[in-house]
């Protein structure tokens, strides 16, 4: 079993930054960032293998947000920058307790483990 602890997001002006974390209780081999506006399908934001250090981004997310670990802390972060107001909703962590295959990191239902949740809301 993995537990998953995001920090809290917060309300961020357009353009602005913000690091999100997340600790697992568990060991995973695999973890990753989605985020999920209202009334919209959850969206998968970044991936990061544990062994080899291989990041993958969506479309969305390339050149503005980065994935990061540190595996003696059993953490994981998402730095985001130039947050958007598109970029408001709710950003879960997840984790697969396996490693992933490329094609397979963009898949929620790859994932056994979420986190609760943080709002990231971004707006003047």
């Amino acid at each position: 079993q993995v537990q998953l602890v995001e920090s809290s997001g917060g309300l961020v002006q357009p353009g602005g930054s913000l690091t999100l974390s997340c600790v697992a209780s568990g060991r995973a081999s695999t973890m990753a960032w989605f985020r999920q506006a209202p009334g919209k399908e959850r969206e998968w934001v970044a991936t990061i293998r544990r062994g080899d250090n291989k990041k993958v981004y969506a479309d969305s997310s390339k050149g503005r947000f980065t994935i990061s670990k540190d595996n003696v802390k059993n953490t994981v972060y998402l730095q985001m920058n130039n947050l958007q107001p598109e970029d408001t909703a709710v950003y879960l962590c997840a984790a697969a307790s396996g490693n992933l295959i490329l094609s397979s990191m963009s898949r929620k239902e790859q994932y056994g483990y979420w986190g609760q949740g943080t709002q990231v809301t971004v707006s003047s």
